[in-house]
């Protein structure tokens, strides 16, 4: 019954730590490949200036949902590290479709006509291919439409 604390107790006292696998401590130093996360739109009037929609902090950075009222509409972005995104040229890479898919949006991902608006949105983020690819979703009906994609400005 001793044993354990004891074995502690010597490993300290040495100057030793124990030491854990490899792969146990890089799975704590890279961010998922593929990740999701949910926000709700906010819950009262929008004004011109963007207001904080949803927050979401982890040790890989921060992820904002900002809305704001535009023409009488209210539209959404995002932003990673309180930093807007570097716009994406083109279209939503199909490397990113497989990420896409396991989040349960649609692909090949529509685009949103007009402002960003919608039930609840949904940050997905790709980083399989090496660079982060951040896109917004908005649910509109029962579809996840794509408001915006981009990379982080200052990537981790």
């Amino acid at each position: 019954m001793l044993r354990a604390p004891l074995a502690l107790g010597v490993i300290a006292a040495l100057g030793l730590s124990p030491v854990l696998p490899a792969s146990a401590a890089n799975r704590r130093e890279k961010p998922p490949a593929c990740s999701a996360v949910s926000f709700h739109p906010f819950a009262g009037p929008l004004t011109a200036s963007p207001v904080t929609a949803g927050h979401y902090s982890s040790r890989f950075g921060t992820i904002d949902v900002l809305g704001a009222e535009e023409n009488g509409q209210p539209n959404y972005r995002v932003q990673m590290d309180r930093q807007a995104l570097a716009p994406l040229e083109g279209d939503i890479p199909k490397s990113a479709y497989a990420c896409l898919r396991s989040k349960h949006v649609k692909t090949p991902p529509e685009k949103i006509a007009g402002s960003c608006n919608g039930g609840r949105f949904r940050v997905v983020i790709d980083s399989s291919t090496g660079r982060k690819l951040v896109m917004l979703y908005a649910l509109q009906g029962d579809d996840w439409k794509l408001c915006e994609a981009g990379h982080p400005a200052a990537a981790k």
